[in-house]
């Protein structure tokens, strides 16, 4: 097992996420029963997370809201961090352990 130096940032969408991905069109239909969290590694060290979540929450929302559709004008009208915290619960560590043997891969 190795350590990985990155912190990280768990996005997990709310039933508001959910209800908005839903109200786009059929091609897509989340369960709000079965939400899955995306994690974005951030720097180990840190102090506080809340920096680290207002310098990164529009990139973090765009990305989300492009998984389920790059039709930005289907998106919420401004992408402010009030509009990120009704549509993610964010939980923040420090640790990054990887079970795998083989190396990680960078796109």
């Amino acid at each position: 097992m190795k350590i990985v130096n990155r912190g990280y940032l768990l996005v997990t969408p709310t039933k508001k996420f959910v209800q908005w991905a839903n109200s786009t069109g059929p091609e897509l239909e989340m369960n709000e029963n079965f939400i899955e969290g995306n994690i974005y590694l951030i720097d180990e060290d840190f102090l506080d997370a809340d920096p680290i979540i207002e310098g990164n929450f529009k990139k973090i929302l765009k990305n989300e809201l492009k998984s389920v559709t790059e039709d930005e004008e289907m998106w919420p009208e401004k992408l402010t961090v009030e509009v990120f915290n009704v549509f993610f619960i964010v939980e923040v560590g420090t640790t990054v352990f990887d079970l795998q043997k083989t190396d990680l891969l960078r796109d």
